[in-house]
């Protein structure tokens, strides 16, 4: 493919994942950061304004600070998502793409705890290197060095961790069934003998610590690196809903194919931009390394990070560190007087056990999976769950269209609790997909009148 082809194909696929990311956020933006949604953005760009002053508009960068209401709202992730089309159809794209990257901060900013995934600052550091994309030889290189580090940290945190799963590897023995939302692929997968979990588990070091080397090397080299990165992804995508993170990995592995144009000669402006884009990438991975793994910071260097870290330029990557080898899973429950209590059903997280495991990404139901975040500890360590229960006893639309079901119609209930169950996959010959054991409570039944259940 050439070289010109392949930056504009790259350019294309990353506008219609704007356009995805955009379209996911908005279908829940209300319920999720609305004025009566789980956590307002007015109230948290007030309560930023009160604690920060005049920084402020710094350590939260977006457009909302000129307007928080719902109709702001959603008119940002409506021109997001507009210009993200705008660009997959080819126009005008680097304009187009440097108003999304301005859009997708500002989202992520304001969006709080429901936009600070891995795939959310890759977005938005990818969509910064798509500014200045072509095929000169060092803009090719800072997306090859872009997708180096997100490969091959996530294998290195592994490994640091020292979590024993991952060094006996047996992680993906659990991965399928603990991951936060599993494919009907996944329960398939984990009937697999323990032999070939501990392969697959050994060709993720492979995939994150191997191949990633690969990346700098002669075409062929190269371009076979690419190749098993693309397979990996779509694995992992068949058998997980990642939203679009594997879609916007496999898009910069388009870079391992390119071939940089060092005959064509650049201005000077070009030849400086490149310099400083460079050295800021250069300094800011340096510096993130360094805090990622414990190593001390050069003079300036904590003051540098955080500086830059509001703005997710160029941010640190590690997936899955540390493997779960337990399921908690939140079951949110209402009551109308205290003795008869009734689940509330969300449209993508296990709940009932004979439901199947969904197929949902690239979209991604961000409710669903902080409510597998929040099943790992508390609710007190979880600040936006409190907000989700008086919503619920509130009878809060824009909150409940977020979930499958509403039990009590238009009426909200008196009560509201959330017992834990651990999940289990069932095997082959056991009905339904999931079994589980109630663990105990999780929240208290309470009402807005501030009484405990019976």
């Amino acid at each position: 493919m050439p070289r010109i082809a392949t930056a504009r194909t790259f350019l294309r696929m990353l506008g219609g994942i704007y356009a995805i990311a955009f379209l996911s956020f908005g279908v829940q933006a209300l319920g999720l950061a609305g004025s009566q949604g789980i956590l307002p953005v007015a109230d948290f760009l007030r309560a930023v304004r009160q604690g920060a002053g005049a920084a402020a508009y710094h350590e939260v960068p977006t457009l909302l600070w000129l307007n928080a209401s719902d109709a702001a709202i959603t008119a940002l992730w409506i021109l997001g998502a507009a210009l993200g089309i705008a660009a997959a159809a080819g126009w005008r794209q680097r304009a187009v793409l440097a108003a999304c990257l301005v859009l997708w901060l500002s989202v992520c900013a304001a969006g709080q705890e429901f936009l600070a995934f891995q795939w959310d600052y890759l977005l938005a550091e990818a969509g910064f290197l798509a500014i200045f994309a072509d095929e000169s030889p060092v803009r090719v290189w800072l997306f090859r060095w872009l997708l180096f580090r997100l490969m091959f940290f996530s294998g290195v945190v592994k490994l640091a961790s020292h979590d024993p799963t991952w060094r006996n590897l047996t992680a993906l023995q659990y991965h399928c069934e603990t991951q936060p939302l599993p494919t009907p692929l996944a329960w398939f997968m984990f009937q697999l003998p323990a032999a070939f979990q501990k392969f697959s588990t050994a060709l993720v070091f492979v995939a994150e610590l191997i191949v990633p080397l690969t990346f700098f090397g002669p075409r062929r080299v190269r371009r076979a690196g690419a190749a098993f990165t693309v397979l990996f992804q779509f694995l992992i995508l068949l058998t997980g809903n990642y939203t679009f993170f594997n879609w916007l990995t496999i898009a910069l592995c388009l870079w391992l194919v390119i071939e940089p144009d060092r005959a064509l000669p650049r201005p000077l402006p070009h030849r400086a931009v490149s310099a400083v884009l460079a050295g800021f990438i250069a300094l800011m991975s340096a510096l993130l390394c360094l805090a990622q793994f414990g190593g001390p910071l050069p003079p300036g260097g904590a003051a540098i990070l955080h500086a830059a870290d509001p703005l997710r330029l160029v941010n640190s990557y590690g997936l899955f560190a540390v493997m779960t080898t337990t399921r908690p899973e939140i079951i949110v429950e209402g009551s109308r007087d205290g003795e008869t209590w009734l689940p509330y059903e969300f449209r993508f997280k296990p709940g009932d056990p004979a439901r199947m495991p969904p197929l949902v990404a690239p979209y991604q139901p961000r409710l669903d999976w902080q409510m597998w975040f929040a099943a790992l500890g508390t609710y007190q360590q979880n600040r936006w769950f409190v907000n989700f229960m008086v919503r619920l006893l509130q009878g809060d639309r824009t909150v409940l269209e977020l979930l499958a079901n509403n039990p009590f119609g238009d009426t909200p209930p008196k009560y509201v609790r959330a017992r834990v169950y651990e999940y289990r996959f069932t095997r082959f010959g056991e009905k339904g997909w999931w079994r589980r054991e109630e663990k105990g409570l999780y929240f208290p039944g309470v009402s807005l009148k501030r009484q405990s259940a019976p």
